[in-house]
């Protein structure tokens, strides 16, 4: 680790783009097929000045820039993106409360190099940061993790919640339905919760996501409130189900909470989000969903030692997975994880028995010019197999390949 040279183990680099010099990437892939053969995919950047890089992947090997839009003040940031066909959801969120425009773009992308702005759908106000994630699977609802104009927290950490938003018709998204952790808005009858007392980095939403298989239920990854299983068979009232909170005594921050429905498992991870691992561990965990309303804690995922990964710049610990995104440009495994894991790289468990998780891969970039470390955010896994990773940093877009 310390000579900064890559790390691999059963996966290969087949190419890496820095991205014109903005390698920043945040935590939203989306992979296009168009029209005339090519495969795009758009990048969302930590913070500006890009707001979207749209990448020509048809060629692994070389890929190719072929459009970078640019985020309207240097108070947004395109955390998160996601796309059905060829209409583009991007995720904006400001610096601080009351930064504007925030909330969701909806982008035309049917022709890559010259992205069309189709509306926004605004959630700014004087208690909203805007819109960190979103989820857009069935090219009908975006369910997004954001703040609103008429939603004001007890504790300002607690400013994001769930939201659905109809995109049926592009040019006028309108909210169907939201729901929130009881007690963390002001005005609710419950009591707000009990704050951690060692830390404290908000119960509100990271992650809300809702598979076509399951129309009718929402995963989220709520943060400091743990993972949190939803009822939104009527959208415009989810109601939970389940919520499995297991910090303390852990630290908090549940990131991604992900169903395997033919196996009846969650596979939800939490986000490092302090330097040098002193949060470690931050993991991966294996919940037995048979009852899905008393999801049981069966595993974790093993990480190395964090010892090498200390002294290097950026966190270390599980953050993004690659969700099982539906559709034919993704790969679905039951039994294959791939994750980010900051400055350790890409990692690869197999959950075959999901009592004994087992690590079968990992690769780890050269560290870019002028840093000391790497720090994957984000990961993409096609249906070809191939693995898109972005790193944080500058280093861009690599583009692996398992070989198991």
């Amino acid at each position: 680790m310390s000579d900064g040279m890559p790390q691999a183990w059963n996966m290969r680099l087949i190419s890496q783009s820095d991205l014109g010099g903005f390698g920043n990437g945040g935590e939203g892939l989306a992979l296009q097929a168009t029209t005339d053969g090519r495969r795009i995919m758009y990048v969302a950047h930590e913070s500006g000045p890009k707001d979207f890089t749209a990448l020509d992947v048809t060629d692994p090997s070389e890929p190719i820039i072929v459009a970078q839009t640019e985020v309207p003040n240097d108070r947004v940031r395109s955390n998160s993106l996601d796309m059905v066909d060829d209409l583009l959801l991007v995720a904006y969120q400001g610096k601080k409360v009351g930064d504007a425009p925030v909330g969701m773009g909806i982008w035309d992308v049917k022709d890559p190099e010259n992205p069309k702005k189709i509306s926004h759908f605004d959630t700014s106000g004087p208690h909203s940061r805007g819109a960190h994630c979103l989820w857009f699977a069935d090219g009908r609802y975006a369910y997004l993790s954001t703040g609103a104009a008429d939603f004001q927290p007890h504790n300002p950490l607690d400013d994001q919640f769930f939201m659905i938003v109809d995109v049926g018709d592009p040019t006028n998204p309108t909210e169907v339905g939201r729901w929130w952790l009881p007690g963390t808005r002001v005005g609710d009858a419950e009591d707000p919760p009990e704050r951690h007392p060692d830390f404290d980095t908000g119960f509100r939403l990271h992650n809300g996501n809702v598979w076509p298989e399951r129309p009718d239920r929402a995963y989220l990854g709520y943060i400091d409130g743990g993972a949190i299983t939803l009822d939104v068979s009527d959208k415009s009232k989810p109601t939970m189900i389940s919520r499995v909170d297991y910090h303390p005594p852990f630290p908090g921050f549940t990131h991604t909470v992900m169903p395997l429905f033919k196996r009846d498992l969650l596979i939800v991870s939490d986000e490092s989000i302090v330097d040098h691992a002193d949060d470690h561990p931050k993991l991966v965990w294996v919940m037995d969903n048979r009852d899905e309303k008393n999801p049981v804690i069966i595993s974790t995922f093993p990480l190395p030692d964090p010892g090498p990964f200390k002294n290097t710049q950026g966190r270390f610990g599980a953050h993004n997975l690659n969700e099982n995104k539906p559709g034919p440009l993704s790969m679905q495994s039951d039994t294959l994880i791939v994750g980010s894991y900051f400055n350790g790289g890409v990692r690869v468990h197999d959950i075959s028995d999901p009592f004994r998780p087992v690590e079968v891969a990992y690769y780890i970039p050269a560290y870019p010019d002028g840093m000391h470390g790497v720090n994957i955010n984000d990961v993409y896994w096609d249906e070809n197999g191939l693995i898109y990773a972005i790193d944080r940093f500058k280093g861009g877009m690599y583009i692996l390949e398992l070989t198991l």
